[in-house]
């Protein structure tokens, strides 16, 4: 998902633990944890790990989405945060 999408309201990308952190915030009110690091499910082999975020940026558990997904690729990944978006 490109960072000028419509539906996102804010979006950061910082170094984290050796990788890569980014937050995603979409208009529905849910957003996205997305990291690749060290110590990330997949990260090591070069692949993301997202958690699903409420309007506060807390982890969610819904019961329509595993609290955290691991081993996505760029193209899983942006399945993945279109499905978010689309909430």
């Amino acid at each position: 998902m490109h960072k000028n999408d419509p539906r996102l309201v804010e979006y950061f990308e910082e170094e984290f633990h050796n990788g890569i952190g980014r937050v995603y915030k979409f208009k529905n009110g849910f957003g996205a944890s997305v990291v690749k690091h060290d110590f990330s499910y997949g990260g090591k082999k070069g692949l993301w790990e997202l958690a699903l975020l409420d309007r506060e940026g807390e982890l969610i558990y819904n019961g329509d989405y595993p609290d955290v997904v691991g081993y996505l690729n760029d193209p899983q990944l942006d399945r993945e945060l279109q499905r978010i978006a689309r909430y």
